[in-house]
């Protein structure tokens, strides 16, 4: 009997937009023979279920169930593709382990501190991963700039603290131009990070779990035509990413090994993607952030990820839900 998956998008965030680009790709991409698969979109107006005549069927909150033709449907999984709010903080995450259903990312406290860039870099620093050095700032108790320039040196990035679209953040080489991009963070988020810049090459790696075990996909080098990999660069074309890039077997073992270690230290699940800068004149990898809903449209870096591996985006689909499936 084939089991019943609940492909959930769309989300509380300016990301919905991307969420359901990466639905279309992921939908797509499931086998049928083996899954039924229903769209499920989480917006701030209602969960609904949408069938393919875009009719709407109000999900049920007591039970994650929706009814149709007078028949209640009940859920084996659910494939989280949800970037941002509720569905990458874990907030969706905490209420789904409440009913007791399996989902494909990471669980509710791996999510809440990865959303969270500080909380992630610090937790990586303590297990022993290279992370830039940096400052974190609320809104309710205000730093002074210079304060801030007295431990950190220029040039520095600073991003709003939850999420990962990149929105709200500023590179900031004139110490005179910090206090505007500290305001410009706060206007999307109420913790800011302040980071020291990292000179060297962005990469970024995809990480996931099969049933058997933990595999890194194929590295990609992220060049892009902004002074750094923003919210244009990330979603309107201004970058470019080869995968795989030229590089050593050594930079290139020391980036998945890396990239694995985080995985299994920040206890991640699903597919994740991390960012990573690294300096070669000092041989290492600095970690940037942790993506656990990484974008999954056909532009996305995932799907030229698993491409590049030799997989087909249907074979990777079914391993990830596969594998909740047998944990679950």
């Amino acid at each position: 009997m084939k089991k019943k998956i609940a492909l959930v998008t769309g989300g509380y965030s300016g990301e919905a937009e991307i969420s359901y680009k990466s639905a279309i790709t992921v939908g797509n991409n499931i086998p049928r023979d083996k899954f039924d698969v229903y769209k499920i979109d989480i917006t701030t107006s209602g969960w609904f279920y949408i069938d393919d005549s875009n009719i709407k069927t109000t999900v049920n909150k007591d039970d994650f169930s929706i009814t149709v033709d007078n028949k209640k449907i009940k859920f084996d999984a659910i494939l989280m593709c949800i970037h941002g709010t509720p569905g990458e903080d874990g907030k969706l995450q905490g209420y789904f382990d409440m009913l007791n259903l399996p989902y494909t990312s990471c669980n509710a406290a791996t999510s809440a501190i990865t959303f969270n860039k500080r909380y992630t870099v610090a937790v990586a620093a303590f297990g022993g991963v290279d992370v830039a050095k940096s400052v974190h700032l609320f809104k309710h108790t205000p730093i002074a700039v210079d304060v801030i320039l007295h431990q950190l040196q220029l040039p520095l990035f600073v991003k709003p603290n939850n999420g990962g679209s990149s929105l709200g953040m500023s590179k900031v080489v004139d110490a005179n131009n910090l206090q505007t991009a500290i305001d410009k963070a706060f206007a999307v988020d109420s913790q800011v990070l302040v980071e020291e810049m990292i000179v060297g090459r962005e990469f970024t790696v995809g990480v996931f779990k099969t049933k058997d075990e933990i595999m890194v996909l194929p590295i990609t080098e992220i060049i892009t035509d902004n002074e750094f990999f923003d919210y244009e660069a990330k979603y309107l074309g201004k970058s470019k990413e080869v995968t795989p890039p030229e590089m050593s077997i050594d930079v290139q073992t020391q980036l998945a090994n890396t990239a694995k270690k985080v995985y299994q230290l920040l206890n991640c699940s699903g597919v994740v993607r991390i960012d990573f800068i690294y300096n070669e004149e000092q041989q290492k990898a600095y970690m940037l952030e942790v993506n656990t809903v990484p974008g999954q449209s056909q532009a996305s870096i995932i799907p030229q990820q698993v491409l590049a591996m030799g997989w087909t985006l249907k074979k990777f689909y079914t391993a990830i839900i596969d594998n909740v499936l047998v944990n679950s």
